[in-house]
């Protein structure tokens, strides 16, 4: 929603473009392929990932910076990034009681 660009998009999708970064949708799979797994994010250390047809980022351009990463096999691709105030994540910190994520967020404002 915050990207750039959107590959394997639907034709009336649209972005807000806040982020300098291209996402294919549903980079990790549909639904079915949910799943979960520890990912260490920068200042913080290890966080559970929750990613339900999460999208994957598939180019960085400009001042973004990229705080996590994940190896799904395939090459490692960023999760979790930051472009000034705005911020994008492939996972969902949201499903889980780690308020971590959320209190990096805050204290970035």
């Amino acid at each position: 929603m915050l990207s750039s660009g959107i590959e394997d998009g639907r034709s009336d999708q649209w972005s807000y473009g806040a982020i300098d970064v291209v996402v294919k949708r549903n980079g990790y799979g549909r639904q079915i392929a949910s799943f979960e797994t520890e990912i260490d994010v920068k200042g913080i250390g290890e966080v559970p990932g929750v990613f339900i047809r999460a999208p994957r980022v598939v180019s960085i351009s400009g001042d973004v910076e990229v705080l996590a990463t994940y190896d799904h096999g395939d090459g490692v691709h960023p999760v979790l990034l930051r472009q000034g105030n705005a911020w994008g994540c492939s996972f969902h910190p949201e499903l889980t009681s780690d308020s971590r994520v959320h209190e990096l967020f805050v204290k970035s404002l």
